[in-house]
Parts: structure tokens; sequence; C-alpha cells
């Protein structure tokens, strides 16, 4: 049996290793391009901070249900004149007890409940524009961790292209070393200048693998970082409407702003509850009882608190300063929407103005300059000097106009931000 069993065991193994190698072999797939579509859907669905602010809304509007009940009546319950240790009654200790119940109810005049009610559904049409505001501030984060995502992975490319040509350089330079057309020193001089081109490569991995942690958490998105990229447009659009069309875009869209109007609704409406909090409240009682042996009785009653002292002054007075109060909120967050989309325009403007004649002909005079001079440099027309000199200045020529673009693309989520939605691509 020992053997049958070991001889068997040996079988599966051989089994299993043909199994094994008869399966193919899986490559690893391509990283995810998630596109920034794709990324605001998944900061709606996933981010902590925008789910905490939803289940805020869901409490505003549990506190409407509770804003809207009506007061519980009472009911008491009396058994009166009980005399258990009396001797000689004819019909016994309870012969004559007075059993009685009361039912009260408080009336609520000066439609406090409607007041109650309206004051609460204007505190969660309020914590809507709060929870849009705060998505607002966080699809700007998330804006900026793309564009940084999309200059990272732009200058990582440029650098990358910029060591491969510099590379090439190198090797034309050896041949011509071997030839004996230059000096070792002018060869050693090259070698030495490429540890910038490769700092360069070093320096945007690692602001790309920043930028993707920072978009990740945003999202908070588990996937590896080697498993997760971006794709979009980095680019920038020569098209700006006026000023003016951006104001008023942002008077009528910014949460915020609408938010301090209807704080300052609110405010008329709780003033008003004060008021009705003033008022009199009676209380209306009904009761029913026994009067021994048969009799039954019931009444009414109406209790009516003296409201001589205490008439809810200090309400009506601090709700009426808060009018005054949400009102300066209001007029100094319509100056905030101002002072944001003015300041996000000018960036905006000032990044174009720099941006158009890079593109129009600094870029092609960078690499008309760069291979012309190399091209004399190579036939000894031109000095190590004016050639390094030259590849320096088209590196920081094709560096700066990326980071431009960046600046750009920040600048556009910026004025998206300060007028409330998405006006540039």
């Amino acid at each position: 049996m020992r053997k049958t069993f070991w001889r068997y065991c040996g079988v599966l193994v051989v089994l299993g290793a043909a199994v094994g190698l008869a399966v193919p072999q899986t490559t690893q797939s391509p990283p995810r391009a998630w596109t920034w579509g794709q990324v605001k859907d998944r900061l709606e669905l996933n981010n902590p901070t925008l789910l905490a602010g939803k289940l805020n809304l869901g409490e505003l509007q549990a506190g409407e249900i509770t804003a809207h009940l009506r007061p519980n009546p009472n009911l008491g319950l009396l058994s009166d004149q009980i005399a258990p240790f009396s001797v000689g009654q004819p019909h016994g200790a309870l012969a004559y007890l007075l059993p009685s119940a009361t039912v009260s109810y408080l009336h609520e005049r000066a439609h406090k409940r409607e007041l109650r009610t309206e004051s609460a559904k204007k505190a969660t049409a309020i914590g809507v524009s709060q929870q849009d505001d705060l998505e607002r501030e966080l699809l700007f984060n998330l804006r900026s961790a793309f564009v940084q995502t999309l200059q990272a992975k732009a200058v990582l490319q440029v650098s990358k292209e910029n060591l491969e040509y510099y590379d090439h350089v190198l090797k034309i330079s050896r041949d011509r070393f071997e030839a004996g057309d230059i000096a070792q020193i002018d060869l050693d001089r090259l070698e030495l200048q490429r540890v910038q081109y490769e700092s360069d490569v070093q320096t945007a991995a690692v602001d790309l693998r920043t930028a993707k942690i920072q978009m990740l958490m945003l999202l908070n998105d588990r996937t590896p970082i080697e498993e997760f990229d971006l794709v979009g447009v980095f680019d920038f659009n020569d098209q700006v409407e006026a000023l003016d069309a951006y104001r008023q875009i942002a008077l009528d869209t910014r949460p915020d702003l609408r938010a301090a109007v209807q704080a300052v609704d609110k405010a008329h409406t709780d003033y008003k509850l004060a008021v009705a909090n003033g008022s009199t409240d009676p209380t209306i009682t009904f009761d029913i009882g026994r009067n021994p042996p048969i009799d039954v009785y019931f009444g009414f009653g109406v209790d009516f608190p003296l409201r001589i002292f205490d008439r809810n002054q200090g309400e009506k007075l601090r709700t009426q300063i808060d009018i005054t109060r949400n009102e300066r909120l209001r007029d100094g967050a319509q100056a905030q929407v101002f002072s944001d989309v003015d300041s996000a325009y000018a960036t905006l403007n000032s990044n174009l103005i720099l941006l158009r004649p890079y593109k129009r002909k600094y870029l092609a005079q960078a690499v008309r300059v760069r291979d012309t001079v190399f091209f004399s440099y190579q036939h000894g027309g031109a000095s190590l000097l004016d050639f390094i000199n030259a590849e320096s200045e088209y590196r920081t020529v094709e560096l700066s106009y990326v980071n431009l673009v960046g600046s750009y693309l920040t600048a556009a989520a910026q004025l998206n931000q300060a007028v409330g939605r998405e006006v540039m691509q």
C-alpha cells in the first residue's frame, strides 16, 4: 500500500508539472489610462470627504422630520380616596374609590410648527449648497493633481528625448575622438554635461510618481502606481471670453455665494420663528372620572402660561442681529467671487501672453539654433562652448514651454473653480 501511495503521488507531480508547462505565461498588462471624465466620476463615488458630506445631508433631512412633528398629548391616570384601613364600611375599602383619567395637549399657535419646518428645509438647502461647494474645492484639487500628472509626463518625455539626443551627440563625439578630430578634454566635458540630462529624467520620474500618489489619495484608490496612468490633452486654448461673462457665470453658479444668499433667507425665517415662540400656547385638557357609586363625569380645561417676564426677547434680538450678520457675509462672499474670478483670469491671460510666442517662433528657433550650432561644431565651425550653450538653451526653452502649459492648465482649473463650473477644458 505504501509503495502504491508514493507511486500515485509521483504521477500527480508529473501531471501537475505538465499542466504548468502547458499553461501560457501571462504578460503584464499595460497600465490603465484614466480620462478626466472617468477620474471626476471616481471622485464623486469614492472620495471619503464627499461621502461624509452626503451623510450630513441625510442628517439635515432627518431634522426636517423632527421639526415637522406635533407635540405629544399627555395622559394622566388618578385613583383617589383609597382607604385600605377603614373598618366597618358596608361595601369594603374601595367602595368610594374615585378613579379619573386626564388627557392634555399643547396647541401651538402663530404657525410655530410650519416655521420650524420651513427653517429646517432651508437649513437642508444650505447644506446642499455647501456640499456643492465642497465638491467644487475637491474638483479643483483633483484637476490640479491631474494637470501635474500630465505635466510630469510631458517633462519626463522631453527629458528622455533630450537625453536620447545627447547620447547621439556623444556617440558622434566619441567617433570624432577616435578619429583624432577632437581632444580628450572636449569629450570629457561633453560626457560630464550628460549628468544634467540624467538628473532631469530622474526628477521628472519622481514628480510623476508623486502626482499619481496625490491623485490616488483623492480618489481613495489602492491601485499600484505602476498600474495607474492618466491621459488627456496637454495644450492650451487661445480662445478666452471676456471677463464680464465669467463674472456673471460665477454670480449665477458659485455654490458658496448661493449658500450665503440662502443663509440670509433662513435668518429671516428664524426671526419669524423667534417672534412666534414669544406667543402664548394654551394647553387643552379633557378629563373623565367616576363618582361612586355610579356617577360618571367629564370636564374640560384650558391653561394659559402668563408670558410676563419671558417673552423670548433674547432670541428675537439675536435672530434680528443674525439677519444683518448674514447680509454682511453675503456681501463678503460676492466680493470674494469677483476677486477669485479676476485673479484667475489675470493669471490665465498672463500665461497666454507667454505661450503664444513660444508656440509661434521660440520652439522652432531653439531647434534651429541647436541643430545649426551642432552641425557647425561637428564640422569644426563652432567651438565646444557654443554647442553646449546652444544645447542648454534648447533644453531651457523646451522645459519652460512645458511648464508654461502646465501653469496655463492650472490657471484654467483655477478659473473653473472661481466660476463654479467648467468653462475651460
